[in-house]
């Protein structure tokens, strides 16, 4: 009995810290030492230390801070406008017309970028006023970016299944694999719902002024070729066993510092402002990664999580009970906490359950980077919302309401991955190892 009580207030402290606005990582590091000094007589700060190190020195982190330098490289760079200019006039003609520039602009920077909030940034500051230029209604401008800059999270090189990958033990490789598909079949459920807005209420769609011909459409393109160079030379190096993560960041980050070169937008000014940006980006969720880990071994010292994953194991569940009970505890979890502070807090709990009821932690990857996907864009802590009222001065409320069958689409998505598993897993399958 008494031991319940010490767990219990350990919980409590844990929430307590969390709740009350106190940094993340911070949060995490006080939780932890105050658990190893209730439950444990080893010195608490030689348990950490000692913790810490193991599990922040490997190799596999360093495709961290490489991959969010690429992105702050080209977030500098002249990609936004050069993108809408090559993507402009083969969207006009879809049923829907430019609102699905914001969707396949998020696919190709969240291809190189790995970031939800620079994935909206970037292309926002891109689209917003275009569309609004043209006419198209803002609540469609501001709910398909919302929606659609979440795939920064899912396709490759994403920094959430970086932090996933080295809390499960698992390839980063693999699980950038995994994600590509989901990600190309999930933007394609985004343009199918303005295609059908397009449809169900034609009078808000705009026409279109002039029709390009198909060389003047080609001609244009070009300003899409560089960067749809890099993203298959970053994403085929892993796939073909040529480059792991690391290597492949390695190579964005040369790729796209001579992009920036090439377009004039490399001065000394914003090479250093990337640097800076980069590195406190990283700071902050290496920060936010020692202290889960650290957390994770108070987590142990308290048995919680082993008799959490047994009483879940009692219970019986079917796998797809599992999935629907994890889905609304992190779209619970995703309304206070940003995507890597969830993955990284919780795994210790969920994995050992995961691997009991047999599900496959590389398609378990995708699932969670989908469900932390909807956190996102749910209030009150949803970040992307958070972003979207940065750049346009919207209210919180109304960005969230646009965003709500971008939402519900991603609910569609979960089942439709628990239905068809090989949309995740079929990719990692078929790759060459990296030499």
């Amino acid at each position: 009995m008494e031991e319940f009580y010490l767990v219990s207030i350990f919980l409590f402290i844990l929430f307590l810290f969390l709740g009350t606005g106190v940094w993340v990582g911070l949060a995490l590091f006080g939780v932890a030492y105050i658990g190893l000094e209730m439950f444990t007589t080893r010195p608490a700060g030689d348990a950490m230390l000692t913790r810490i190190w193991t599990g922040s020195s490997s190799w596999t982190l360093t495709a961290l801070p490489l991959f969010i330098w690429m992105g702050e490289i080209l977030f500098r760079s002249r990609l936004s406008q050069d993108m809408f200019r090559g993507l402009a006039p083969w969207m006009q003609g879809l049923p829907g017309g430019l609102v699905h520039v914001n969707i396949v602009g998020c696919t190709i920077f969240a291809a190189v970028s790995g970031s939800s909030a620079a994935t909206l940034t970037t292309v926002g500051k891109m689209s917003i006023p275009e569309l609004r230029k043209r006419g198209y209604p803002e609540y469609m401008i501001i709910g398909t970016l919302t929606g659609a800059a979440t795939l920064g999270l899912m396709i490759p090189p994403s920094l959430t299944l970086i932090v996933y990958g080295v809390a499960v033990e698992q390839s980063i490789s693999k699980l950038f694999m995994a994600g590509i598909i989901p990600g190309i079949v999930l933007a394609g459920l985004f343009m199918m719902y303005v295609a059908g807005w397009s449809l169900f209420r034609p009078a808000e769609v705009p026409k279109i002024a002039d029709k390009m011909s198909f060389g003047a459409k080609l001609y244009e393109s070009r300003f899409l070729i560089p960067i749809i160079l890099l993203i298959l030379v970053v994403i085929g190096s892993m796939y073909g066993g040529w480059a792991t993560a690391t290597e492949a960041a390695s190579i964005g980050v040369i790729g796209s510092f001579l992009l920036a070169v090439a377009q004039g937008s490399m001065s000394k000014e914003a090479f250093i402002e990337s640097l800076l940006g980069a590195t406190r980006t990283s700071a902050m969720i290496a920060f936010i990664l020692m202290g889960a880990i650290a957390l994770t071994l108070a987590m142990g010292f308290t048995g919680l999580p082993r008799a959490l994953a047994e009483y879940i194991d009692g219970l019986q569940l079917s796998k797809f009970s599992l999935l629907m009970a994890l889905m609304f505890f992190y779209i619970l979890l995703g309304m206070f906490l940003d995507g890597i502070s969830s993955v990284v807090l919780t795994m210790a709990i969920v994995q050992p359950m995961v691997i009991n009821a047999g599900i496959d932690l590389i398609w378990f990857g995708i699932f969670i980077v989908i469900v932390v996907e909807m956190a996102q864009i749910t209030p009150p802590i949803g970040f992307n919302l958070f972003v979207m009222q940065g750049i346009t001065k919207h209210d919180m409320g109304y960005i969230a309401k646009t965003a709500i069958p971008l939402f519900l689409i991603m609910v569609v998505m979960v089942f439709i991955m628990i239905s068809f598993p090989e949309l995740a897993t079929w990719l990692p399958e078929s790759m060459r190892p990296a030499r």
